[in-house]
């Protein structure tokens, strides 16, 4: 199975590939997203420890039970070989109606195919208002290849 593009990455193509992992993820959809990963995938997301596509599925399925209303948006930070390097800001609310936003920042390493076989990602979330909320749903065409996330 292949997954383009593929290493080694360029600007451009690193581009292409983070949109599509944004593009992915959401989609809430568990089973899609974990094809874009190998077999025996390796993660570390904040403190959990995740390796393969079934423990993938299973931890998405957990993630997106309780992040409602999720809304992800990845940039570029930096590329290299195989492994690229993302930011990301992303907003859900929990079943009380809270709504958070999460930072983080995410490096990637991919096979020859284009499947990414390790993740790690570190994350934290700061509690927001209903009205401080500027994510909403996926990117819209007028947003793709340009750079939206404040710092804050």
């Amino acid at each position: 199975m292949s997954r383009p593009p593929v290493p080694p990455f360029t600007e451009e193509s690193a581009r292409i590939k983070v949109q599509a992992a944004e593009d992915a993820w959401n989609t809430c959809d568990p089973d899609k997203v974990a094809l874009a990963y190998t077999e025996d995938s390796a993660w570390r997301n904040r403190h959990e420890f995740v390796t393969g596509r079934d423990e993938i599925r299973a931890f998405l399925r957990r993630k997106w039970d309780r992040e409602l209303d999720y809304a992800l948006r990845k940039e570029l930070w930096a590329v290299l070989g195989d492994r690229i390097a993302v930011r990301f800001q992303y907003e859900s609310r929990d079943a009380s109606g809270q709504w958070w936003r999460s930072y983080g920042n995410e490096q990637w390493e991919f096979d020859e195919s284009g499947l990414m076989r390790r993740r790690e990602a570190s994350i934290n979330d700061v509690r927001i208002s209903e009205s401080e909320r500027r994510i909403f749903g996926p990117r819209g065409e007028d947003e793709r290849g340009v750079d939206v996330l404040p710092l804050r």
